[in-house]
């Protein structure tokens, strides 16, 4: 009788769980299937919320009338997405190298060794995490206008290098390194900086890689940003470029949007492994 109930507890845990995972994967399908669907049916499909038409919106699971137009023309008649996608692939590497070569021995300093004002140091990583863009803004843009950087994807790199959050993240994974291993690595004759290179990285691995996923995908995803720093055309990431396609290109949207879509989705399934497992192993202390 037990095990009847267990089962049934478990059955109703299982279908809250699967009308959110279908939720979630509705705007996927969404993009897809209205990047297959000609002007008309989208038309068809939307026109109630346009305006176009009066009644309900409705949607196809399935297109009645597929086609590839919307691919060719992303393919071959578009080249300005090709270059805003470009700009978003240089803005997200230049961040996640500048989190590499700052962030990871920032926040191996911060959970290995004491020194006079770190907690000082750590609740400013703590204020500048929790501040939105909006407040940080002003001081930005002037500090990037005296550099002389406003309009160049720097001044949307630059501030994004020192990004508070990744730090944070992966000092927590290195205060979980046990420190009977660190401390046998130094009795054996290893500097500070083979530790850190040794073990350090290769065993926070995990809050390294979670650490660069999270932000590649903060990365994909920058729009006030770029809004703010960037006033040329020719150097907007995709993000500023999708909401300028009007509504009679409707399938060319869908599909650059589901393109755009594409590399933070292959980047979070083939990551999701460490992202997991590191998350698991922030909450594991010696």
């Amino acid at each position: 009788m037990r095990t009847l109930w267990n089962k049934g507890k478990k059955g109703l845990l299982l279908v809250p769980l699967a009308v959110i995972g279908i939720l979630t994967v509705c705007p996927v399908a969404f993009l897809f299937t209205g990047s297959l669907m000609g002007t008309q049916e989208i038309r068809e499909c939307l026109g109630a919320v346009t305006g176009a038409r009066e009644g309900f919106a409705f949607w196809h699971g399935i297109p009645l009338y597929p086609t590839l137009r919307n691919l060719v023309e992303l393919g071959f008649d578009s080249p300005e997405f090709f270059q805003m996608f470009w700009n978003t692939g240089k803005i997200t590497a230049g961040v996640l190298a500048g989190e590499l070569l700052f962030g990871v021995p920032a926040a191996w300093g911060l959970a290995q060794y004491s020194f006079p004002g770190k907690r000082l140091v750590w609740m400013c990583y703590l204020m500048l995490m929790m501040m939105p863009f909006q407040v940080t803004m002003l001081s930005e843009y002037l500090i990037l206008r005296r550099l002389q950087l406003l309009d160049t994807l720097a001044a949307v790199i630059l501030p994004g290098m020192f990004s508070a959050f990744p730090p944070f993240l992966m000092c927590r994974f290195f205060e979980g390194i046990p420190g009977a291993l660190l401390e046998a690595a130094r009795v054996d004759g290893a500097g500070e900086l083979t530790v850190f290179l040794r073990i350090g990285i290769p065993v926070g691995r995990s809050g390294i890689l979670s650490a660069m996923i999270l932000q590649f995908l903060e990365c994909q995803s920058m729009v006030e940003q770029p809004l703010t720093f960037l006033d040329t055309k020719r150097l907007w990431p995709l993000t500023l470029y999708l909401p300028q396609i009007s509504m009679d290109r409707a399938g060319f949207a869908f599909c650059a949007s589901f393109v755009a879509l594409l590399p933070a989705m292959l980047v979070f399934l083939f990551g999701q492994d460490y992202l997991e497992q590191g998350i698991v192993s922030s909450a594991i202390k010696e």
